[in-house]
């Protein structure tokens, strides 16, 4: 993509705990050290916005995947660049996305289960092992992983899948890091 850059939506999907969040926060500092406008949509910090607050019945995770990406689509038509840190677990949510969106980028953290899994903060996948929390994507509810991501990242802390998505966004890589 060349020109003048303009908004854009780059969605980060992944298991939870593959990095989603970490890699935003990269993201989101080299694109202002680059002097552009951008703002991530962690999946989690905008559940906690929205009221009421949805649930994770699929009836409301299709309803919080719309928003998402229609807010997403939103901000990017004003010219920023929006991170969306979100499992997004179905396909259907980020195609979805991606049709209401200026410009998207996929970004695919390609990481193991049992990576996700050991390094769990939250103790999600604990719950889910004990069936109190039993959609969760890659333990009860089925993850679809992207056919044909613009980037796969190994984890938040991919400096080369960093380098690529800005690539993409047309800004070279922004000296040492």
């Amino acid at each position: 993509m060349s020109g003048a850059m303009s908004g854009a939506v780059v969605w980060l999907t992944g298991l939870p705990s593959s990095g989603k969040s970490t890699l935003a926060r990269h993201l989101v500092a080299r694109l202002r050290a680059a002097s552009r406008s951008a703002v991530v949509l962690d999946g989690d910090e905008v559940r906690g916005a929205l009221v009421p607050r949805p649930g994770y019945t699929p009836e409301e995770r299709d309803s919080f995947y719309a928003t998402i990406a229609g807010l997403a689509a939103l901000l990017a038509r004003q010219d920023l660049v929006v991170l969306v840190a979100a499992t997004g677990h179905r396909r259907a949510y980020r195609d979805g996305a991606r049709a209401l969106s200026p410009r998207f980028l996929e970004v695919f953290l390609d990481v193991p289960a049992e990576e996700c899994r050991r390094r769990d903060r939250k103790g999600l996948y604990a719950l889910a092992a004990r069936g109190t929390l039993p959609n969760l994507p890659g333990a009860g509810a089925k993850f679809e992983p992207p056919k044909a991501p613009e980037v796969v990242a190994r984890g938040g802390e991919d400096a080369g899948a960093l380098d690529e998505i800005l690539s993409r966004l047309d800004l070279a890589p922004a000296g040492p890091r």
